[in-house]
């Protein structure tokens, strides 16, 4: 099984967002998205989480991870 790394950080900051404006914007707990941007890999990811945040940051849920470890 492969682990993903979430790029939340990044597309916040391209947004100038906090995560906790994320939060706000997307409806995903903040808690939820500290562990999420914090983690190097992770093994399995809310995907209603993923499709709030890829509509929040208006991308596709696809452009919000990267395999890091098959």
């Amino acid at each position: 099984m492969g682990l993903v790394r979430l790029r939340i950080k990044e597309f916040a900051s391209e947004k100038g967002w906090t995560l906790k404006e994320v939060s706000e914007r997307s409806g995903v707990p903040y808690t939820t998205l500290q562990n999420y941007a914090k983690s190097p890999g992770l093994v399995s990811v809310d995907v209603t989480s993923l499709h709030k945040l890829a509509r929040t940051f208006d991308v596709l849920i696809e452009d919000l991870y990267e395999i890091v470890q098959e």
